[in-house]
């Protein structure tokens, strides 16, 4: 069976990066006991290449920000199912998302993320 995989991104503000990674390493571990076989998150670096638009311009990340690109890796579309049913059930999720920075807001606007799952086409 070929994995399948969730991808995201979405803009940050850079002053809530830090929180951003301390609540993004618990969810990592929540995803993984539904069955997730990895978590990956990176913040974008380098965004430059001749001839190709960047995805910091395609997510209109304002100068105050930076992105977080993901995916989270399963060993099926039906093991994929599954979690995206239970992880958002988990009661530990409510407590891991409630409102964390400073003003009382989320750290990101999920309405700017972009999000899909993928089946594989390539795996090496």
């Amino acid at each position: 069976m070929e994995n399948y995989i969730d991808g995201f991104v979405f803009p940050l503000p850079m002053a809530e990066l830090e929180k951003y990674k301390n609540v993004a390493l618990k969810v990592a571990e929540i995803w993984k006991e539904y069955g997730a076989l990895s978590y990956q998150e990176y913040v974008g670096d380098d965004m430059k290449l001749e001839g190709t638009r960047s995805f910091a311009e395609a997510i209109e990340v304002k100068a105050d920000e930076v992105f977080v690109f993901g995916w989270v890796v399963f060993p099926s579309k039906a093991a994929r199912d599954e979690a995206n049913i239970k992880v958002p059930l988990d009661t530990r999720m409510a407590e891991i998302l409630a409102p964390i920075n400073q003003d009382g807001k989320v750290v990101f606007d999920a309405s700017r993320m972009f999000y899909g799952g993928f089946k594989a086409l390539v795996e090496t």
